[in-house]
């Protein structure tokens, strides 16, 4: 039996390591590649065409939505899952809507994730346990209409992170390589469009919702 080839794209060596070492004990899978960064990510898919990529959606130089964008062009035989400690569920929409094929949160089990793989080579999409909960909670139990994090780009996503991590508008701008005026007009623009007063509002709605990648 032919193994399924996958390829880990994530910032932290640990789970790279050890996703690897889990996979690799199975007999069905191969992980023929490791990626510290979203820009090798696209590289190495393209050269090595690997039928399931893990693709961590919190990634530099780009995020794993535009890495999977880059992908879905230059290896598109390649099936994308996206993988993300955060579990809301306007996440999975935007990695799914860039082309991957599952999305599994960091909450998942072994299990969950060996069986996203099974059910993304057979051609189906998977969403994993705790995001299907998430969206029926939500159907049941509708909340009053506020900020929708699904108007913010793949630029602002990564604002909002750098905001929850407590770093300056200047260590934003020297993490993300964009200039303190940049910076300051995707703060301005994220408050805009999630219609928030201050950094202290959008500081609560994060913490409050675990809107951010």
């Amino acid at each position: 039996m032919e193994k399924i080839t996958i390829m880990i794209a994530d910032d932290h060596k640990l789970i790279r390591e050890t996703w690897t070492y889990i996979l690799n004990r199975d007999d069905r899978f191969e992980v023929i590649a490791e990626c510290a960064n979203s820009e090798e990510a696209v590289e190495k898919a393209k050269s090595l065409e690997p039928q399931i990529i893990l693709m961590d959606i919190n990634m530099l130089p780009y995020t794993g939505l535009e890495a999977t964008q880059k992908i879905r062009q230059s290896s598109p035989a390649s099936r994308i899952i996206g993988i993300s400690m955060h579990s809301q569920p306007a996440y999975a929409k935007k990695m799914l809507q860039s082309g991957a094929r599952g999305y599994v949160t960091k909450n998942s089990s072994k299990d969950e994730m060996i069986t996203a793989i099974i059910e993304v080579m057979k051609g189906n999409r998977y969403l994993c346990d705790e995001i299907k909960n998430i969206i029926s909670d939500q159907m049941i139990n509708p909340s009053e209409e506020g900020p929708n994090i699904n108007m913010l780009t793949d630029r602002e996503l990564q604002i909002i992170n750098c905001v929850k991590e407590g770093l300056s508008s200047k260590e934003i701008g020297e993490k993300l390589s964009i200039s303190l005026k940049t910076v300051e007009v995707h703060r301005h623009n994220v408050l805009k469009k999630l219609k928030l007063k201050n950094v202290a509002s959008l500081v609560n709605f994060i913490n409050s919702s675990g809107s951010y990648i």
